[in-house]
C-alpha cells in the first residue's frame, strides 16, 4: 500500500491490517490485503482462458467444462430416472448377449463412408 508521496507501508501490506473509519468512502472496517501477483483487476478475455487453460493438465480441463456446462445438461428427476432405467436395460441385454455391440472401427467407417470422407 502506498502512503503520500508514494511510500510502501511494508508493515500493513505484510500483516494485512484493518482500517476502520471513513477512509476511501468507507464507514466500516477496510481490510488491506497484498495484492496477488497472478490476478489483475481487468477481467479476462475468452480467448486468454482458453491460451491459459492449454497449460493446465487434461483432467483439471476436463473439471472446468464439466463444471460450466453441468447446467446446460441438468434435467429433470424423472428423466434421470427414465435414463438410469434405460441404461440399465440396455447393459442388461448386452450382457445376456440379447444384443451384440458393433465394434468402434465399424462405426466410424460407416460415418465416414455416409460422410462421403
Amino acid at each position: 500500500m502506498a502512503g503520500r508521496g508514494g511510500r510502501t507501508v511494508p508493515s500493513l501490506r505484510r500483516r494485512g491490517a484493518v482500517l476502520g473509519g471513513s477512509h476511501f468512502g468507507f464507514n466500516s472496517a477496510l481490510k488491506i490485503t497484498e495484492p496477488s501477483s497472478k490476478f489483475s483487476s481487468m477481467p479476462l478475455t475468452l480467448e486468454q482462458i482458453v491460451e491459459e487453460t492449454r497449460h493446465w493438465p487434461t483432467e483439471k480441463v476436463g473439471e472446468l467444462v464439466s463444471r460450466l456446462t453441468e447446467d446446460l445438461h441438468a434435467s429433470d428427476p424423472e428423466t434421470e430416472a427414465a435414463w438410469q432405467t434405460e441404461i440399465g436395460r440396455r447393459l442388461e441385454d448386452i450382457q445376456n448377449g440379447r444384443v451384440q455391440g458393433i465394434p468402434a472401427e465399424e462405426v466410424f467407417a460407416r460415418i465416414r463412408r455416409t460422410l462421403g470422407r
